[in-house]
């Protein structure tokens, strides 16, 4: 398996609902919230900012996600940086290099295409990167199923 191959996670799924409630379901903070399980009432991705919230999946609630939004191009792309798998609340993660997770929506015959890409995972420090990219890979099986539910 050559290094490359373990630098990005994407998944891409066939969404039975309309782009627009499939954007919101994506950019609306509390609404991402809901179907991804993290804690975030009250707040909004605005690029350049931090947005964060406390998981909510059991055995996780102790674990604060942050995530940099980078990018909100309206029905079409969000994506923010954030430390993959930063479970660990005794480590600092800041110093680490982040990866960047896009989700980017595309219309499609029968509802939308949702591509998730998460990418930048060569960066992550070799002590954790396999873990990393292993928890972030069932993950994002897990997400895509969550999502679906959620919008339709």
């Amino acid at each position: 398996m050559n290094a490359s191959s373990n630098d990005r996670i994407e998944r891409e799924i066939l969404l039975k609902a309309p782009r627009a409630k499939v954007w919101n379901a994506l950019a609306d903070a509390e609404s991402f919230g809901q179907w991804f399980g993290v804690k975030l009432q009250g707040q909004r991705f605005v690029p350049g900012q931090v947005t964060q919230g406390y998981i909510t999946y059991p055995g996780y609630e102790h674990v604060l996600m942050q995530v940099e939004v980078q990018k909100l191009e309206p029905q079409r792309l969000l994506s923010f940086h954030w430390h993959p798998y930063a479970v660990d609340p005794n480590q600092d993660y800041s110093k680490e290099p982040p990866t960047l997770v896009e989700f980017i929506l595309e219309e499609a015959e029968g509802g939308t295409l949702l591509r998730v890409i998460e990418s930048g995972f060569d960066k992550v420090p070799a002590a954790r990167r396999e873990e990393a990219f292993r928890m972030n890979s069932g993950g994002w099986d897990e997400q895509v199923g969550n999502i679906q539910r959620y919008v339709e």
